[in-house]
């Protein structure tokens, strides 16, 4: 029994350090637009040959149907330089596109708070 509790005091302290780390190192989760910015942004801005793409510019019907059935085709061949030089689908976790699709459908055009990203 004071083994059992000896145990779990010892569980409960290396995850208070290791909790204490994670907050100390100051990470943190990207949001959707921070995300946007970083992958998406670069490669289309005004008179880029891919495209200006902001989240205003589609709705949001257009966005979940891009998402869904759209973007691993279109960028499947496309080359992310700015991370590492793989292909964009590979560089762009399911996770990330996930923040990345609500970013974008939560300020389309027909949103009730449309964004270009800034």
């Amino acid at each position: 029994m004071k083994s059992m509790r000896n145990l779990t005091i010892g569980f409960l302290a290396v995850a208070t350090v290791l909790g204490a780390a994670s907050a100390a190192s100051g990470e943190k989760e990207a949001t959707g637009q921070e995300l946007y910015k970083a992958y998406c942004k670069p490669c289309h801005l005004t008179g880029s040959k891919s495209g200006e793409y902001t989240p205003m510019t589609l709705i949001q019907d257009q966005w979940e149907r891009f998402f869904d059935k759209k973007f691993v085709p279109s960028h499947k061949s496309v080359v992310d330089e700015g991370h590492g030089g793989g292909k964009v689908p590979d560089v762009i976790t399911p996770e990330m596109l996930k923040k990345i699709k609500k970013f974008a459908v939560d300020h389309a055009a027909d949103s009730e708070s449309p964004a270009t990203c800034g």
